[in-house]
């Protein structure tokens, strides 16, 4: 979750609370989740257009 989407303040109370947030926030920090590459190419000629949507419509099930 980006940071930015926190928009309020919040007030956190209690030691155990404290601690828990604390807690959660290191291990938001040291996660490892592997990012996933994906590779992409831009396209611009009509004709690989019309035959990427053609793909797209195969593979969503279209009529």
């Amino acid at each position: 979750m980006a940071t930015s989407s926190i928009t309020k303040n919040f007030v956190i109370s209690g030691k155990e609370r404290v601690e828990a947030f604390a807690d959660a926030i290191e291990a938001a920090a040291n996660d490892k989740t592997p990012i996933h590459k994906v590779s992409a190419r831009v396209l611009t000629d009509s004709r690989d257009i019309a035959k990427f949507m053609q793909k797209r419509k195969k593979a969503n099930g279209a009529r």
